[in-house]
């Protein structure tokens, strides 16, 4: 009989446990798709008395997750633990330096070690697979690194967050502020423990650095992602971008130009008929787009127990498969590094503020406008009873530069009542 491919998990939480159920109760199906038995030897955790809903009595107990690591009866490490270092580092060098495969679902911990763990890795003649770090149960990395391996990538796209979506939809549908959708989020268990790494876009951010190193051929290069949060995302913006045929997305997109790499995570609109823009409540989406191709969208859940067990385990499958992939789609030592973009593509933009109601407001905005060689699109000013009037501004592609520089000069003006917020409208 094949020699059964033995795992060591590190970290007991939601997906953990969700990969101890699949592996026990479907047994069977994991060795006629494998040809090969896959077992669980032994775990790490916190705490060994938590009930976690699964029984753990027939696997060896590690309070230590490096020792767990270096057991001679693990195959391969799956680090379920979280966090960009510490334990969950350093188990996971622990791993490498000791002969074994790493499954992973530490987002973190790659989009910031990622380049020198695949190098060890790669040199050690071992794998570090991903699929669980990014979008949950979407199958992403495998469409990128296998599927689409005969494509230039032109542009990486895509709802990373399902939290964020959650808050953005819910504000819509029940027209609720940000502040009550929040506490709501935060009250169903939604939020991460530092509710910023969600709605300040840095859990997605990550994200969207791993698949640009995969698309592009690029080593990770987080720090140059520029990130921006739904905090300031108003009720108004979600009714008047909805009012024009648009919804507001917490979007990420990578894309390799002339001008260097471009990552951005932050509020875009999108048309309300694109698939982006019908996405509802915690759900994910990613969109590929090849030169051979086209446009592929991949829809699916972002996280819970079961989506993202499911991707821990397609990597599992694939190694006691003997499919053996480098851990961005090509060795780590040919990993270029991507000069960052200065700027972002020109795009239309999304402009909303408050005017002090008096004659010549609106021809003093369109002047400013004009002046930084922004042009309008469409303007539409709102109905109020008050002394302010809400005016919205649609404009024509232009440079976020040149935006900031109109904003800059608003003030002047001596019409503007309140701050304005500018969003991009991305095309998809």
């Amino acid at each position: 009989m094949t020699e059964p491919l033995r795992l060591g998990i590190a970290g007991l939480g939601t997906v953990g446990a969700g990969v101890v159920k699949i592996v026990r109760q479907k047994a069977n199906l994991l060795t006629a798709r494998t040809g090969r038995p896959v077992v669980i030897t032994a775990v790490s955790a916190r705490s060994r008395d938590k009930d976690r809903g699964v029984n753990l009595s027939d696997f060896a107990w590690e309070d230590d997750p490096v020792k767990l690591a270096q057991r001679d009866d693990v195959d391969v490490f799956v680090e379920l633990m979280g966090g960009a270092d510490g334990p969950a580092k350093a188990a996971t060098e622990a791993a490498i330096a000791a002969g074994k495969d790493v499954v992973t679902a530490n987002k973190a911990m790659l989009a910031l070690h990622g380049q020198e763990l695949a190098l060890s890795a790669e040199a050690a003649g071992r794998v570090i697979r991903l699929e669980a770090a990014v979008a949950g149960g979407i199958p992403v990395v495998k469409a990128l690194t296998e599927g689409l391996a005969g494509n230039q990538i032109e542009r990486v796209m895509g709802v990373m967050n399902g939290t964020c979506n959650y808050i953005l939809t819910r504000m819509e549908s029940a027209g609720l502020p940000y502040a009550e959708v929040f506490e709501e989020a935060n009250q169903l268990g939604y939020l991460e423990a530092d509710p910023t790494l969600d709605v300040g876009g840095i859990d997605a951010g990550h994200k969207l650095a791993l698949l640009a190193s995969i698309a592009f051929g690029t080593k990770v290069a987080f720090d140059d992602v520029e990130l921006e949060g739904i905090e300031r995302i108003t009720i108004d913006d979600i009714e008047q971008a909805a009012d024009m045929g648009y919804k507001i997305k917490l979007l990420g997109v990578a894309q390799l130009t002339g001008r260097g790499l471009e990552q951005r995570m932050s509020p875009c609109l999108v048309p309300a008929i694109s698939p982006l823009g019908q996405l509802e409540g915690g759900t994910n989406m990613v969109v590929l787009e090849g030169d051979h191709v086209g446009q592929i969208v991949l829809r699916g859940a972002g996280a819970g127990e079961g989506p993202t067990a499911s991707a821990v385990m397609s990597d599992v499958l694939d190694i006691a498969r003997g499919i053996r992939v480098s851990t961005f789609g090509q060795p780590a030592d040919m990993l270029e590094a991507a000069k960052a973009a200065k700027s972002a593509a020109p795009a239309p933009y999304y402009l909303r503020m408050t005017l002090h109601d008096k004659p010549g407001a609106l021809a003093k905005i369109a002047t400013v406008l004009g002046e930084s060689g922004v042009s309008v699109d469409r303007m539409r000013q709102y109905s109020h009873e008050d002394t302010s009037a809400p005016v919205l501004i649609v404009t024509h592609k232009t440079t976020r530069a040149a935006l900031d520089d109109a904003i800059a000069g608003f003030e002047a003006t001596g019409v503007v009542a309140s701050p304005p917020v500018a969003i991009r409208i991305e095309t998809v």
